[in-house]
């Protein structure tokens, strides 16, 4: 058995991977592969109509709430958003907890005054800063954070006062993974390609009353307006993705939804980091309180046994366990569709591994 431990594009339920086998001739006998469909003709409207539904139902999405499944991914959006919803104002606020939140700063600040009002940085991206700390301006435009940062492995578990500002909230690694009240955010969005499906769709949830303020110079395939007055057919979207995040949605609908999988999130999650924490080989730099039920960081404390434990989990079936570049180490993510024996086949390594060195 092989399991796929990537951070994204990341594994897929086995389920999904069958159905879209068995649908790539013939979508439901009409004749066509949903690859070569025209997003107007005949067919493809009742894949993108389940797709909006669902995700809606999934995430009792509001009726004052636009969905739209865009393309350029989470990155693209950290231009998009202050180029859509700054509404004349000048600034906006961010929180910093990461690589992914940090490149966020980076890019409004070409489009607007960035105030951070909180930073982890000094701590290597380790803890999230007390609230009651941050520093917020009631005159910015909105307040920016990441909820889960996949590179560093820190989550937040509660949702963040922003004190009367629309809160913006990037939510690519683990959106559909816990439970959470879309009417407490001005704008959230998601690259697909690690709960939801493979890479090339962004989906974008957006309050209506943050529509139409797009800068003069937005494209308009750029504009969340326009792309929700043509329900995100402006230009040709990602089709064959479309249909592949519909069958995610599917699946985790039959799962039991939301609450379901964040169940098995939690215990998937606490099982490993009771497995490195119980370890004399292994740890976690991330402080308790903020660790991610999605990616779990680790550190071998002979970092010349790295390649060895690398190359020896292949060997065994456990694959993209490599740590990013910037921070090094080891990362699983175990994302919604990662099973739980994936997981214990993880630990059983990790601890043979650590008996045998």
């Amino acid at each position: 058995m092989i399991y796929n431990f990537s951070a994204g594009p990341s594994v897929f339920p086995k389920a999904v991977l069958m159905q879209a086998q068995q649908d790539l001739l013939d979508w439901q006998g009409c004749g066509q592969s949903v690859l070569e469909m025209s997003h107007r003709g005949k067919f493809f409207p009742t894949i993108a109509e389940q797709l909006e539904s669902d995700l809606r139902s999934l995430l009792a999405i509001p009726d004052n709430y636009k969905v739209l499944f865009l393309q350029g991914g989470a990155s693209a959006q950290f231009s998009l958003i202050p180029q859509n919803i700054l509404r004349g104002k000048t600034k906006a606020c961010y929180v910093k907890t990461g690589a992914w939140s940090e490149k966020a700063v980076l890019d409004a600040r070409s489009y607007c005054d960035v105030l951070v009002s909180a930073s982890s940085e000094n701590t290597a991206y380790t803890t999230i800063p007390e609230e009651s700390t941050w520093a917020l301006d009631e005159q910015a435009a909105y307040l920016h954070y990441t909820t889960n940062e996949t590179i560093h492995g820190v989550e937040f578990s509660t949702i963040p006062d922003a004190k009367g500002l629309p809160l913006v909230a990037d939510m690519s690694s683990n959106i559909l993974s816990r439970t959470i009240d879309v009417s407490q955010f001005g704008l959230i969005y998601a690259g697909t390609q690690k709960n939801m499906g493979p890479a090339g769709v962004t989906v974008v949830i957006v309050r209506d009353d943050l529509l139409g303020y797009a800068s003069k110079t937005t494209p308009p395939v750029f504009d969340y307006q326009a792309q929700a007055k043509n329900h995100s057919m402006l230009n040709t979207p990602a089709t064959y993705n479309w249909y592949l995040v519909g069958l995610i949605l599917k699946w985790l609908k039959d799962l039991g939804g939301v609450a379901a999988i964040e169940k098995m999130n939690i215990a998937k999650s606490a099982k490993l980091y009771q497995a490195i924490d119980q370890s004399s080989l292994y740890s976690n730099p991330v402080a308790i309180a903020h660790r991610s039920r999605m990616n779990v960081p680790f550190i071998l404390a002979d970092a010349t046994l790295d390649q060895e434990f690398l190359n020896s989990a292949e060997a065994n079936g456990l694959f993209e366990l490599k740590g990013h570049r910037s921070v090094g180490g080891m990362r699983a993510s175990i994302y919604n569709a990662m099973p739980e024996a994936g997981v214990q086949a993880l630990i059983d390594f990790m601890i043979e591994f650590e008996r045998t060195h």
